[in-house]
């Protein structure tokens, strides 16, 4: 057996390992890495730990470092404050706020389960309060994560540029962020028409907190006609720091004003520095959670340990055996079996389709780092764009964190409202992450791919 089909199989063993038992797959990574490279490739201990992206776990380590400040100091609840107010008492808009709250909140670099666990909560007890679709919210705060996931400043942005640039492919962030956006913003659309959005444009809140019709009078207990019943806010209020319909903040809201004016300075400086005088993302992260710490030493002291370590034990090891992959000739295997099927873009199918597949079960940030290097030999023989390409790979591997196998997915069953039956809403998200996992892949290729082959 060559060595390429060795360290396919220890890849697959990984995930596997790693899916079903509560070991991180970075840990696994670096041990496969270990096996494969010394006794399969003759590869010593130096030339193994050599593949570890620096720049990648700097990056990570800074971003996760900055927003765990702007969730200590309350900048992430201000954020959802805001929006929650700026809603009018319009209840239909609240899917929408909730959409976009957790949007920013990975676009300025929260991993997507984290901002699923801040936001998730509190959308859930919004769509137990005002009848809206549990499935409806829960997911909309899932696309919402997936929306913003691929900024250039954000946890998956920042793997999937590195990655590119790594292998040679240069790097296309607007691209790959921009696609995400659009494709979720779609999916998210689709579901709020079609889980009751339109009835919900017929209601509006008081200032009270109760429904009443868009026109006036009040709303009964299932929609227009009757008194509605006064909605219970006190979940919602120790969740946001505020009430939810009029966004005012409690006496004991975390951080003062100063604190959290400083912190979106320190994200907007962030994304200037990196994006216009392009330079490293994670140098500029971390020096601006250092200077916010300096500010206020006593408050940040322990906000270190609020960095994503699994997430950067993860990517660190992943991304090591990756470099292994690419020693042993499996990108490349791969890659021409892909393109030997008649077409580069039927191989590109195939790939987002594994990636679809295999990220429903296992980490898509464990895996981003492993399909994009396959996609070499498609794109430098098959004629493909390479930003679309790894888009369309990107946005495939994540769009399915919506399954209940996903730490996405499980995290909107485990807050499910207490009026709604657990079994029945685990088959509704069950149903809802089939069709995206058979259909999402295929409309992503169609609609990213195909263009520009």
């Amino acid at each position: 057996m060559g060595p390429e089909w060795i360290a396919i199989l220890a890849l697959v063993a990984l995930f596997v390992i790693g899916t079903l038992l509560p070991i991180n797959m970075g840990a696994l990574a670096y041990v496969a890495a270990w096996l494969v490279g010394m006794y399969s490739l003759g590869l010593d201990e130096k030339e193994i730990l050599g593949g570890i992206s620096a720049d990648l776990v700097l990056t990570l380590i800074g971003v996760t470092y900055l927003f765990a400040i702007a969730r200590q100091n309350g900048t992430v609840d201000l954020i959802v404050r805001t929006a929650v107010s700026s809603v009018g008492g319009r209840v239909a808009l609240i899917p929408w706020v909730m959409f976009a709250v957790t949007a920013v909140i990975t676009a300025i670099g929260a991993a997507s389960p984290a901002a699923c666990a801040i936001i998730g909560p509190i959308a859930l007890g919004f769509a137990g309060r005002y009848r809206i679709s549990p499935l409806m919210m829960g997911m909309m705060v899932v696309h919402g994560a997936q929306a913003g996931g691929f900024s250039p400043i954000s946890i998956y942005g920042t793997i999937t540029n590195s990655v590119m640039e790594d292998a040679g492919l240069g790097s296309s962030p607007m691209i790959v962020f921009l696609s995400s956006l659009a494709v979720n913003t779609v999916m998210a659309a689709i579901l709020f028409v079609v889980l009751g959005g339109r009835k919900l444009m017929t209601l509006r809140m008081d200032a009270d907190g109760e429904l009443v019709p868009a026109g006036g009078g009040t709303a009964a207990e299932g929609g227009a006609g009757g008194v509605a019943k006064r909605p219970d806010h006190s979940d919602a209020r120790s969740a946001t720091g505020a009430s939810p319909t009029t966004g005012t903040p409690n006496a004991d809201d975390a951080g003062s004003t100063l604190e959290h004016a400083l912190t979106l300075v320190a994200f907007v400086a962030v994304a200037v520095v990196a994006l216009v005088f392009d330079k490293n993302i994670g140098f500029a992260a971390i020096t601006a959670a250092v200077v916010l710490s300096i500010l206020t030493p006593k408050a940040y002291k322990d906000t270190v340990k609020q960095i994503a370590w699994p997430t950067v034990l993860l990517v660190a090891g992943v991304s090591t055996y990756a470099t292994i992959l690419t020693a042993a000739g499996s990108p490349e295997f791969v890659g021409k079996w892909a393109a030997g099927l008649g077409a580069a873009a039927i191989g590109a199918l195939i790939l987002c389709y594994v990636g679809g597949i295999v990220s429903a079960f296992a980490s898509s940030t464990a895996l981003l780092p492993v399909i994009i290097p396959i996609a070499i030999p498609l794109i430098g023989e098959g004629g493909l764009s390479a930003g679309l390409f790894v888009a369309a790979l990107a946005v495939s591997s994540t769009i399915v964190d919506v399954s209940p196998f996903s730490t996405n997915g499980a995290l909107m069953l485990a807050n499910k409202p207490d009026t709604v039956d657990e079994t029945s809403y685990y088959k509704q998200i069950l149903g809802y992450g089939v069709i995206v996992t058979l259909v999402g892949p295929l409309l992503v290729w169609a609609a990213l791919v195909l263009p520009g082959w």
